[in-house]
Formats: C-alpha cells, structure tokens, sequence
C-alpha cells in the first residue's frame, strides 16, 4: 500500500469520477486507475462498483473511506511536524563540490533552500577534485558530496541527478589537422587536463584507452571549470560538458570532434554510517527538492 493510492481513493470518492481525480492530483486517468487497482489489491476489497460505467463507493469503500482520510491527514501532520522540526536543527553541514560551474550544480538554489528550511545551519562548501571528495565523505569529513563519474561511487549510498555528456573540443587552428586524422593525431594534439583525482582526467584517461592510446597533455588546470578557456586561446584540447562545447562551436570558439563522447552522470553521495543523521537526512532533502 502507498500513500498515492491512498489519495487517488480518497479523491476519486470525492469528486466520484476518475477523469476529475486525475485533474486534480495532476495526473493521467490511467494512472489514477492503475493506482485503484493496486490500492485494491493490497487490500483485497473493492472500494467501487464499476457496473454502468459509473464510480460508486461499495459499503466496504464506505466504511474505509474515514480511516483513508485519516491516513491522509496523519501523513500531512508528519509532514509539517518534520518540517518544523527542521527549524530546530542546528549545526554545520559540509558538502563537496568537483569543479564545475555553480549554475551546472545548482549550489545557488541548494544554498536558498537550507537557509530557508535550515535557518539554524551553517552551510560550508568545499571544491576539490573528485576522488579527494569522495575519501572524505568516506571518512566523515563532509556530509555528502556533488561528484561526476561515469560509474556511482563505491562504498557509499549516492542519488543519481542528471546524466552528462562530455565531447572532445580542439582549436579551430587544429582543424585542417584534424580533417585528415583520427584517434592517433588528435592524442598527439596538446592536450589540457585536470587533476589526477579529477573527474576529467579519469573521463579523458578512459577515452583514448579504449584506443589504446594517451592523450599528449602539456597542462594540468586545478580549475577543470574553466578548461573552454584554454580551447578558446587556442592553446589545447579539453573534454567539455556538452552544453558547453555545442554552443561554443556555433559562436567559432572551437571545434567539437563528432567521433567520441563521453557519458556520465551527476551524483550527490553520503556514507552509509551517516544516513540516520537528522542533518545528513534534512540536506538530502533538500538536495532532492532542488534536482526534483
């Protein structure tokens, strides 16, 4: 039984229609028929006669309907108990960030909402390459982390977000050069890179060694961020965020190789240890209102 069954009975007895329920609870008629029946079944009553193409309450659906109700509102109580108890709770959270822009991670709207839900809490961030990230979370440092893989972190319980996709972007200079090659010219192109533990140089390791080769990288950047900047000079090749290197080519900044891709996905991890927590819990809350 789930509590969305629960309300798809309790609305469609109200309203006494299934096509109204599914306005109102913003959904599809099948899906609110789907959820009687399921509802239904936990159960192993019929809540409604269906004969004549009408919805009428049985006398089984009668005498549960208060109790369905009071489900409801019990499970609102909870709610708004939580949330007030959320006001409550104080402390320090600490969360990592891998080097990507703010706007891609959506720490602006994940700092608005624990300081709106949070008032009592100390919000730290710290940006540092992924694997640094992720054996700090293991060890308790921070309370969670935002990383990039192309794999979910071990040892820890994560939340996928979005997917990405990484392209291989090169200076319009090296595009002559390009016309005629492939995998092996474009490794021997220079190359920048990230750190070691950095989710870039773990995505662009893995690319040319499925090709049995490695990139020729002439600069390591602390700041993987900004790696377009390098591209746009003219001084080397990156890997770049998709909705970063498309653009890049229609305003004549770059070239995207149309030949290798790279894809992955955004993540928000904590340690096991740390899932009952009462900040741990109310920071992932927010983290999935924000990524909701």
């Amino acid at each position: 039984m789930e509590l969305h069954q629960v309300r798809a009975f309790v609305t469609v007895a109200r309203v006494g229609n299934v096509t109204k329920a599914a306005d109102v609870l913003c959904v599809t008629q099948p899906a609110v028929t789907a959820q009687l029946k399921a509802f239904e079944a936990s159960l192993g009553v019929a809540l409604f006669d269906r004969s004549g193409g009408r919805m009428a309450l049985t006398r089984t659906g009668e005498r549960l309907l208060q109790q369905a109700e009071a489900v409801l509102a019990a499970a609102a109580e909870l709610k708004g108990l939580a949330h007030g108890m959320q006001g409550e709770l104080s402390g320090r959270i600490e969360i990592g960030l891998p080097g990507e822009t703010p706007e891609f991670l959506r720490t602006g709207a994940l700092v608005v909402a624990v300081q709106r839900d949070l008032p009592l809490v100390e919000l730290h961030t710290r940006s540092q390459a992924v694997g640094h990230l992720l054996d700090q979370v293991r060890g308790g440092a921070l309370s969670g982390a935002f990383t990039v893989g192309v794999n979910p972190p071990r040892d820890l319980q994560w939340t996928a977000l979005r997917s990405v996709c990484y392209r291989v972007a090169f200076p319009v200079r090296f595009a002559a050069e390009m016309q005629r090659g492939g995998w092996r010219v474009l490794s021997g192109l220079p190359w920048v890179d990230g750190p070691v533990e950095s989710h870039v140089h773990q995505m662009l390791r893995g690319l040319f060694e499925r090709q049995g080769l490695a990139p020729n990288v002439v600069l390591r950047s602390g700041d993987t961020s900004a790696l377009e900047s390098f591209v746009r000079a003219g001084s080397a090749c990156a890997l770049l965020r998709e909705e970063v290197a498309v653009p890049g080519v229609a305003r004549g900044e770059w070239v995207v190789w149309g030949h290798a891709r790279v894809d992955a996905q955004l993540y928000f991890s904590h340690a096991a240890e740390r899932a009952s927590d009462p900040l741990v819990i109310a920071l992932l809350g927010a983290v999935h209102r924000v990524w909701s």
